[in-house]
């Protein structure tokens, strides 16, 4: 695996700062990039070029990979193969639908043992005496249509994360050719998959190119599932679900380490990453950026909202520093 490290860079500029009680505590650097309808680079912060691991950012590439090899998805399944469920029920029920569909089962799935990725859930979930499972895990939708796919083709699923299995090569390709630029360096994401780098002026390119893609595509078909089924994409109480259902045609999707990509219908988009992958921050740094792109909805103040408590009370903020 290729090394990148930043570590001899400048600074990065701060993104988002934590002021408490009136006093600036804390800072949260990183880069940006904000893409014009016409594709050229209206706005940039940091080094924007520089390559990342967009983590489950680059799920709707990896779902145009599964259809490109054949297998056809569509509506719910299709958003699942994209997302980063919450956990909630109608997530796990479709996973065990789209395994069963094709003769498999959650002990195919080679995802990590993990609880619901929303909160809520997860207490919900070990109050009924449950443990963590593949299944649970976030990205076992994407795993499900990855195992299907293969079964489909013939190829071999006790092998289907290898980077040099033939789904995991044709995702690499999909990646490349959506954000226009080569893959910088693979590593392995959270979940086991491979993980392909390129920089977030080729991220914001490449959800660019999926909502801008022709009728039929599959870029286009991604993008529109993930659009009309965000609930799958993401969960209920989800801000990658809140922006797509309230902001018709804008296709969002956050990945870990603080990553985030949104591009609207008309081919504005962004795409940053915050340097320490600190969550609490992507927030009011999206919001800031939603407003760049002029998006006025009241679903803005609530993504962007992100107080700080002390006790029981609301003492300060965390809140975009450009």
């Amino acid at each position: 695996m290729t090394s990148i490290s930043p570590a001899a860079s400048p600074a990065l500029p701060v993104l988002a700062e934590v002021v408490r009680s009136g006093f600036t505590e804390g800072h949260h650097r990183g880069s940006l990039v904000v893409l014009a309808a016409d594709g050229r680079v209206e706005y940039a912060l940091g080094d924007p070029a520089a390559p990342v691991f967009p983590r489950s950012s680059n799920k709707p590439m990896q779902a145009a990979a599964i259809l490109r090899a054949g297998l056809d998805l569509s509506g719910e399944r299709l958003a699942l193969a994209a997302a980063s469920h919450s956990g909630e029920d109608f997530h796990l029920d479709l996973v065990r639908t789209m395994l069963s569909e094709h003769g498999l089962k959650p002990d195919d799935l080679q995802t990590p043992p993990d609880l619901p990725l929303d909160p809520v859930e997860a207490e919900a979930y070990l109050a009924a005496g449950r443990v963590r499972e593949p299944l649970t895990m976030n990205c076992s939708g994407k795993h499900a249509a990855m195992l299907a796919v293969c079964v489909q083709n013939g190829w071999d699923t006790s092998t289907y994360l290898d980077p040099a299995h033939p789904l995991q090569q044709l995702v690499g390709q999909v990646v490349a050719e959506a954000a226009g630029e080569p893959v910088a360096a693979v590593g392995t994401d959270g979940c086991g998959a491979p993980l392909m780098a390129i920089g977030l002026v080729g991220l914001a390119r490449a959800f660019r190119t999926f909502v801008l893609a022709e009728p039929g595509t599959a870029e286009r078909r991604v993008a529109d599932a993930m659009r009309a089924h965000p609930e799958y994409v993401a969960g209920t109480r989800r801000p990658d679900t809140w922006l797509m259902r309230e902001v018709p045609g804008t296709l969002s999707k956050m990945g870990a380490e603080a990553v985030q990509a949104v591009a609207l219908p008309d081919g504005r988009a962004v795409a940053f990453k915050i340097d320490d992958g600190s969550t609490r921050a992507l927030g009011p740094v999206l919001a800031r950026a939603l407003d760049m792109l002029g998006v006025d909805a009241p679903v803005v103040s609530r993504i962007g909202r992100a107080p700080l408590l002390g006790g029981a009370a609301e003492v300060g903020r965390i809140r975009a520093a450009f």
